[in-house]
């Protein structure tokens, strides 16, 4: 299976590009629906959770409640290191499931921390959605309804922008609008599709 890694900060637009590619057919893996699977009522993880830090992290629907539970971990490293411990592996697994069952020409795997996490293990190639640190946060802030310091300390658990894009195989310009972004993705998506098949 041929993989393109796809990421970027939080708010640069990795949904925006990822569903262009999923509009073209292709099958679309992403790291975070996966998160969120892994974590539904009932799950092993879920209870585990629960044990760790209480009732507290729950909604009323006994769901996981992302955002006090966002709050938690980047309060406290070693509660955000015993997360990434119990969440990582499971989720790791799940991907490649996925990656494995998908049956498009190659496969966009979506991870904010594809590089961080080490998953550009899985990719034969990889790709930045960029855009400038003011853009970041202000989309985060319109989309999730958070404040800029809380955007602030998740982009500082990401890696740079240059860290990033000097990772990176491609890099695409999110600044603009979403007909720029499209532009830019369109050629990508043909040049894929060429090297997918000569693999």
């Amino acid at each position: 299976m041929w993989v393109v890694g796809l990421t970027g900060g939080i708010g640069s637009g990795k949904t925006a590009a990822s569903n262009f590619f999923a509009e073209q057919g292709v099958t679309v893996v992403d790291a975070d629906v996966v998160a969120r699977e892994v974590v539904f009522p009932g799950s092993p993880a879920l209870a585990e959770i629960v044990e760790h830090f209480g009732n507290d992290v729950l909604q009323a629907d006994g769901s996981l409640n992302r955002a006090s539970l966002r709050q938690r971990i980047f309060a406290n490293s070693s509660d955000k290191d015993w997360l990434n411990q119990l969440l990582h592996p499971a989720i790791r697994e799940r991907l490649l499931q996925q990656l494995q069952a998908a049956t498009s020409r190659y496969v966009i795997l979506v991870a904010p921390l594809l590089f961080e996490n080490g998953l550009d293990a899985y990719c034969q190639r990889t790709l930045v959605i960029d855009v400038d640190e003011q853009t970041q946060i202000q989309r985060t802030q319109q989309r999730d309804q958070v404040d800029a310091k809380q955007v602030e300390s998740i982009m500082a658990a990401q890696w740079s922008r240059q860290q990033r894009s000097a990772a990176a195989d491609d890099v695409v310009d999110n600044n603009g609008s979403l007909a720029q972004l499209i532009a830019q993705l369109k050629p990508l998506h043909e040049s894929y599709l060429t090297i997918a098949e000569n693999t």
